[in-house]
């Protein structure tokens, strides 16, 4: 009897050490990192952002910039995320719109700009 006890006591201190052991991989935060979005067919022709996104207190955060033309200041946003995908809210010339991208593949992001016009994302390396 007393070598069963022994036996259950030390499977149990086994089994929860082992569960104490166990050490979590951070998940790959997949919107986080260097992205372009083209976005195609405005009014003014086809337009290109850049972007770095980060997460600061579980929230993801960045900046729109144009990197050609002389406009050359950073477009404040507020991002939404959800389950693959994300939306990207930002006022420019007196109108408030929205990006809405979800993820094709690893490198990779397909959505609209106002649901009217297409656009792509880029991660960049």
């Amino acid at each position: 009897m007393k070598k069963s006890i022994v036996f259950v006591l030390a499977f149990v201190a086994g089994v929860v050490l082992q569960g104490f052991a166990q050490t979590d991989k951070p998940a790959t935060d997949f919107f986080v990192g260097k992205w372009e979005i083209l976005v195609v067919g405005t009014p003014n022709g086809d337009a290109k952002f850049a972007t770095e996104l980060s997460r600061k207190d579980g929230k993801l955060k960045g900046e729109l910039e144009m990197p050609t033309g002389d406009n050359k200041e950073k477009i404040p946003t507020t991002i939404e995320e959800g389950d693959g995908k994300i939306i990207i809210y930002f006022s420019t010339q007196g109108y408030d719109v929205n990006i809405d991208l979800s993820k094709v593949d690893d490198n990779n992001l397909k959505g609209t700009l106002m649901n009217m016009f297409e656009a792509k994302a880029v991660r960049l390396k």
